[in-house]
This record gives C-alpha cells, sequence and structure tokens, in this order.
C-alpha cells in the first residue's frame, strides 16, 4: 500500500489522542496496541521517505581461525 503524509499525520494524531482507530486511506484500522500503531507509523514513514521496510533479516558471519 502507498502511503501519503496525510495518512502519517492522521496516525501520529491518533498516537498522540491515545485513540486506538484511526482512517489511513480508504480504511479503519482498530489497533490492538500502542506498539503496533508505531510499527505501523515508522513503516509509513519510511514508504512517504521513499525508502524501503527496515530488513529483519540477519545473516550469520564466520571468521576464518589463523
Amino acid at each position: 500500500m502507498s502511503y501519503t503524509q496525510t495518512d502519517v499525520a492522521r496516525l501520529r494524531s491518533a498516537i498522540a489522542k491515545g485513540a486506538s482507530q484511526v482512517k489511513v486511506g480508504e480504511e479503519q484500522i482498530t489497533f490492538r496496541s500502542l506498539a503496533e500503531m508505531r510499527s505501523l507509523l515508522a513503516e509509513m514513514e519510511a514508504s512517504v521517505a521513499g525508502e524501503s521496510a527496515p530488513s529483519r533479516q540477519h545473516y550469520p558471519q564466520f571468521m576464518e581461525r589463523p
């Protein structure tokens, strides 16, 4: 989904007010927690800024012994 700066502002406002529902685009979203709202806010801000969502992949690094 493509987010707009208006969507980001609405979610920020909902977080500030302590609301658990917000309208994003044409959808009415009910959140289970503040953590869930903050997670979506980070995703939306990255999308609006033109960045990809933060990666959570971790790759092991192997070091050779001398």
